[in-house]
């Protein structure tokens, strides 16, 4: 009777954990959205994301001025 009773608190204490991570998981709040006027991949966003590129050395100086300049001839 004691083996069926721990087992029994057991299954519930599991079933309400898994419970919270489930609603847990659906809760979270959706990504920023970029402010109204700027495209995800126009203007200034493009120059970050070239810049963070060029910070990480995915890309080298020549590279990064090289599409620099084409990013500003495009606008």
């Amino acid at each position: 009777m004691t083996l069926v009773m721990v087992l029994f608190w057991v299954l519930v204490i599991a079933g309400a954990v898994a419970l919270a991570r489930y609603i847990g998981r659906h809760r979270q709040e959706p990504s920023p959205q970029p402010p109204v006027g700027e495209q995800r991949w126009g203007g200034g966003r493009a120059e970050d994301l070239l810049a963070e590129r060029f910070a990480r050395g995915d890309i080298d100086e020549d590279e990064y001025r090289r599409r620099l300049a084409l990013l500003r001839e495009s606008r």
